[in-house]
């Protein structure tokens, strides 16, 4: 940006914005944002000792209402247009030129940060894949006391079945889609208390 307005060529643009019409210097630093597509604007720091200048040299005017400065451009600074206009018009081929690059660039960025933002998000809903399967899979049935036979033999392997097909079976519910947060919370909570009055009633 500085390789444009090099020279005294963001002095010669001032002039050519005040031709179209009086404008406070806020106005000025969006009229030139706004030419830059949003990519550079100037600071006040770099706006107001120009036309300070500018006003020096008799080429620009300003009034004064409600603390605001307002600047106009007079009759002298209308020549010096005129004077400069083959140097006015590089301006504007080179401002365009700088935009375009300003815009490809910004592309370029967007697409970078779109790609790393892509590969976050992959990463991150492998690891949740791989954090479910290793939270959902089914645990090896606990040992059999030694001492059951018979009957409760049987009835702790029929136990043994039903909690491996229970995890099973939720395993399977919570990998085949995604659930809100919501939806997981009472799920934890209906398995916290479906666990506490199994812990009761095998007390």
């Amino acid at each position: 940006m500085t390789a444009v307005f090099s020279h005294g060529r963001l002095r010669l643009y001032l002039l050519k914005l005040l031709d179209d019409g009086p404008k406070h210097g806020y106005e000025l630093i969006r009229l030139l944002e706004d030419r830059f597509l949003g990519l550079y604007a100037p600071s006040a720091g770099t706006i107001y000792p120009r036309l300070q200048r500018l006003e020096v040299e008799g080429l620009v005017s300003h009034t004064a209402a409600g603390g605001r400065k307002t600047y106009e451009i007079t009759d002298a600074g209308r020549a010096e247009l005129r004077q400069r206009a083959g140097e006015l018009t590089a301006l504007e081929a080179d401002i365009a030129a700088s935009v375009a690059d300003l815009s490809s660039l910004a592309g370029e960025i967007r697409s970078e940060v779109r790609g790393s933002v892509r590969d976050l998000k992959r990463e991150l809903s492998e690891a949740t894949r791989q954090t479910r399967r290793a939270r959902w899979e089914a645990p090896a049935p606990p040992p059999r006391p030694t001492s059951a036979t018979g009957p409760q033999a049987e009835l702790l392997d029929e136990l043994d079945q039903r909690l491996t097909a229970f995890t099973a079976e939720v395993g399977r519910l919570v990998r085949a889609r995604q659930f809100s947060d919501t939806q997981l919370r009472t799920a934890i909570r209906l398995l916290d208390g479906a666990l506490d009055g199994l812990r009761r009633l095998l007390r």
